[in-house]
């Protein structure tokens, strides 16, 4: 495969090392050129030297070649930005790192999926494993056909959750409202800035992918 990292830090570096040595063609987009003449000496992968959040810099790695872009520097905005702008250039799939919890819903609701969020991410693992727990037992668990969905309510949709009409296949399984977690049913009342997460069938996907403009 193809992976494209924007930013040069110790979580794209060591990826990318892992990636390469794994046989996958890695470029690593980086600003600073100094650092890519201290990366280059001993890590084997292309490297371009600039601004990853423009489509110029961008469109040097070979967007409709590359299988997943990695936008993964110390700026959360520009994170963003590089996301938005790798997904309008056809990058398969982008990957978005950010640091701050404020900007998750903005994520969602620019549809960008795939939004990873290191600190709270590391933090549950640690939380798991003192608790005795596996971590790795949710992703197992949704297997075969399953698919879990999240999307922001809007004004609009404010009410009973079976008021969404969901498909058949689809289940509205928990909600996050103002930093709370709480289950979910058809009797659940949305309110508008709800994340709501949804247990599907996988044919559905594309469905509420559309309704919820995220791409599938």
């Amino acid at each position: 495969m193809r992976i494209v990292f924007v930013g040069a830090g110790s979580l794209a570096v060591m990826t990318a090392s892992m990636l390469v040595k794994q046989g996958h063609d890695v470029i690593i987009v980086e600003r600073d050129k100094q650092r890519i003449e201290e990366l280059s000496g001993h890590l084997d992968c292309g490297f371009v030297n600039g601004d990853g959040s423009t489509p110029a810099i961008l469109q040097e790695t070979n967007p409709k070649e590359t299988h997943f872009l990695f936008c993964l520097t110390g700026n959360d905005q520009a994170n963003i930005i590089t996301s938005l702008v790798g997904r309008s250039l056809g990058f398969a799939r982008v990957i978005t790192k950010i640091e701050s919890t404020e900007f998750e819903h903005i994520c969602i609701e620019l549809g960008l999926k795939d939004t990873i969020i290191p600190a709270r991410t590391i933090s549950r693992y640690l939380s798991d494993m003192v608790q005795g727990k596996d971590p790795l037992e949710l992703s197992a668990m949704i297997k075969d056909e399953a698919r879990v969905f999240s999307f922001v309510a809007r004004a609009e949709e404010a009410g009973a959750v079976r008021d969404l009409k969901l498909p058949d296949d689809t289940r509205a399984v928990c909600l996050y409202r103002d930093g709370h977690f709480l289950m979910a049913d058809e009797d659940t009342v949305l309110k508008d800035g709800d994340e709501v997460v949804l247990l599907l069938h996988s044919k559905d996907l594309q469905t509420v992918s559309e309704r919820w403009n995220v791409s599938a």
